[in-house]
């Protein structure tokens, strides 16, 4: 999938919606733990009720990870079958993986070859023998981690460089020259919408992946007045305020809901805008 047909997704769903599959086991309706594999279940019935609205998933690791094997497992059943029903969706393994070619390129066969994600975040500070395997799958895609929305992001991301720029900038002007558009995208936090104009004149072209709307309190509408291109070129989610929208056997119907509201005013912006 390369970007222009990214941009045909957004169209047709009128929905630039990413939903972040992290499910914890604490955190799930009760009823689902009598499932062999809870986590799955819980996401099979988030992916069903909200496939119409989204055009991407993005399950974070640490979710899958934290329950060792089993975690695994309801990662590999999560998708296949979101490939198997809707296979026009977007696959992104929110992994930050990021080390040495030989591991990278390891890390690029379990994402890409074995699970069949369409992308994976990755941290560039390794440099660009730690991305390049990643690159070089055809058809998929990195998100490079470039400016957060923690507090954290201060700390380093935010620090002025040698070159007179702030670190999330090097990082970004420099690693812009190892893929393209069709291959790398950036991760940018909502809540830092107003530096998207500054990122923007580094990669005017570029996806963006924006995380932070919702319950970390980024504005939907900055993200795309400061961060929109031609092409729209942003793909937004929303993880906790959509699949914790309820904790009773409706929970799958009120994650759509909150899904649905957002995608109606993704609509709006994306008609006011003159992208559909």
């Amino acid at each position: 999938m390369n970007c222009k047909q990214l941009f045909q997704n957004i169209k047709n769903k009128k929905s630039f919606l990413c939903v972040g599959l992290d499910p914890e086991p604490q955190k799930i309706p009760p009823f689902l733990l009598k499932y062999r594999h809870p986590l799955f279940e819980f996401n099979k019935q988030i992916i069903d009720a909200t496939a119409a609205l989204a055009i991407a998933y993005k399950p974070n690791l640490a979710f899958y990870e934290s329950s060792g094997a089993e975690g695994w497992k309801n990662l590999e059943l999560t998708v296949s079958y979101a490939r198997k029903h809707y296979p026009k969706v977007f696959l992104i393994a929110d992994a930050k993986r990021g080390d040495i070619e030989n591991t990278s390129r390891m890390y690029a066969k379990a994402f890409f070859d074995d699970l069949g994600f369409d992308a994976i975040t990755v941290s560039p500070y390794m440099g660009k023998d730690s991305v390049l395997p990643f690159i070089s799958k055809k058809n998929k895609w990195i998100a490079i981690i470039a400016l957060t929305s923690n507090h954290g992001a201060e700390d380093f991301q935010l620090m002025t460089s040698g070159h007179n720029e702030r670190i999330f900038e090097t990082v970004i002007r420099k690693s812009m020259e190892w893929g393209t558009v069709n291959n790398t995208m950036y991760v940018i936090g909502a809540t830092q919408a107003s530096l998207l104009v500054l990122v923007r004149e580094i990669i005017p072209e570029h996806f963006i992946l924006v995380p932070g709307i919702g319950a970390q309190g980024g504005d939907l509408n900055e993200v795309v007045k400061y961060g929109k291109n031609k092409m729209l070129g942003l793909i937004v989610n929303a993880s906790r305020s959509i699949i914790y929208a309820d904790n009773s056997k409706l929970f799958a119907e009120k994650a759509g809901l909150k899904a649905k509201e957002l995608q109606s005013t993704m609509h709006k912006l994306l008609t006011a805008n003159k992208f559909i």
